[in-house]
């Protein structure tokens, strides 16, 4: 992610993945393609649907035709892949990371 300092592009780092953030706007706006997801996270469209194909392929999101959209829909049972936090739940991540 570039963040603009002054006139120059400062390369900054966040905690979350970009996986973490396509998921959370599916999840609170599962209505959106795949473009407004990829303008809200900040990526592009292309890297939106790569990261949109992996998660698929991993069962963590569901994908159903809708005319001419595609809906996508968190599968929020799904354990998290990292051997520290597979105890927990997408559900239980977003929820936690929703919470205003």
């Amino acid at each position: 992610m570039a963040i603009k300092k002054g006139n120059e592009d400062v390369r900054d780092w966040t905690f979350m993945t970009n996986h973490l953030h396509v998921l959370l706007v599916i999840s609170s706006q599962e209505d959106l393609v795949l473009r407004e997801v990829a303008n809200l996270v900040g990526i592009t469209e292309r890297a939106v649907q790569k990261i949109v194909m992996e998660l698929e392929e991993a069962g963590y999101l569901g994908r159903e035709r809708v005319g001419r959209v595609n809906r996508y829909t968190v599968n929020l049972n799904k354990p998290l892949r990292h051997p520290l936090e597979k105890h927990q739940t997408v559900g239980a991540l977003i929820r936690m990371l929703q919470k205003k």
